[in-house]
């Protein structure tokens, strides 16, 4: 009975062009011609979809005045293409500075938030350790968030409003990369850490010796997890500083994007390019960093997600 619906399987499969192969499952075979290509098509306009706003955005921050005015604002294609606004905005040191704000906050940020959560995750991987207190009260901040006016209000009882240290301290700790890196520690075998222990070896050494080195590909996630983060922030700066050369890349650009010409004029730029192309260069400046890092980790996101969210 099994051969014959075998039988009738494997006719059904060459009757819509399909060979069955015994070894290997079905969702291993290859897919239709038709099934292929409706696949190819989805893609393209999803790829479209995303390639098409990045050319807009990088298009008219390149194009002239004539051209922006006669495409109505926005331009696909550059006819003439100009670095005018390039040079306006780092014609003074306003942007240069912000974008030195804004690296040192995402590497000393990344650094911090990757440091308490690999300890953090590590220590509540393990009941010797901390165990179950600690992970049900780091999960509760997942349902509940302290609020705007607490944080405010515990921010500047430390002493941190306009100082650099209140765009890097309240966010060192996320509970979702926390479970992530919890869960891919918990997969690591016990039997290395139990070696290692009877040899004598410590939990720090343990963990620098053995968890680390088996966990670089979800330590690169999370840690492209929170660099993003850090980098594109701007509400934080927002609330806590007043001081303008403490501004963050990201908040120019809302500023830009808000206040238009006067925000030119606060950064000092001399000249005076269309308000479209200043705002898209100051777009394509904020989102380049991210897009020449990315797919140095691009790589590490199948492996690293899917393994800590795994068990087994």
């Amino acid at each position: 009975m099994a051969t014959t619906t075998l039988t009738k399987a494997a006719r059904n499969r060459q009757r819509h062009g399909l060979t069955f192969n015994p070894v290997r499952p079905a969702w291993k075979e290859p897919a239709s011609p038709l099934y292929s290509s409706i696949k190819a098509v989805i893609l393209g306009l999803i790829s479209l979809s995303i390639i098409i706003p990045i050319l807009l955005v990088v298009s008219t921050s390149l194009a002239d005045d004539k051209q922006l005015v006669a495409a109505g604002g926005y331009v696909l294609w550059p006819t003439n293409p100009t670095f005018d606004s390039y040079k306006a905005i780092f014609s003074g040191q306003f942007m240069i500075r912000a974008l030195g704000v804004s690296a040192f906050i995402t590497a000393v940020g990344t650094f911090l938030a990757l440091f308490v959560t690999v300890t953090m995750a590590y220590a509540t991987s393990r009941p010797v350790l901390l165990g179950r207190p600690v992970l049900m009260m780091v999960l509760f901040t997942l349902l509940f968030a302290p609020g705007l006016i607490p944080m405010f209000l515990m921010v500047k009882q430390l002493g941190l409003l306009n100082t650099i240290w209140s765009l890097i301290l309240p966010g060192t700790f996320g509970a979702f990369n926390f479970v992530v890196m919890r869960s891919f520690f918990m997969n690591i075998p016990t039997e290395l850490i139990e070696a290692a222990r009877i040899d004598g070896a410590s939990d720090f050494m343990i963990l620098r010796k053995i968890v680390l080195p088996l966990s670089k590909a979800v330590i690169a996630v999370v840690g492209l997890f929170y660099a993003v983060g850090f980098w594109n922030a701007f509400f934080n700066a927002m609330l806590y500083i007043n001081d303008q050369t403490l501004y963050p890349v990201q908040l120019i650009l809302r500023n830009f994007v808000v206040q238009g010409g006067s925000m030119a004029e606060q950064i000092g730029v001399t000249s005076t390019p269309p308000p479209q192309s200043m705002q898209m260069a100051v777009v394509v400046i904020a989102l380049l960093p991210i897009l020449i890092v990315y797919p140095f980790i691009q790589k590490h996101f199948n492996k690293g997600v899917i393994t800590g969210a795994i068990k087994g």
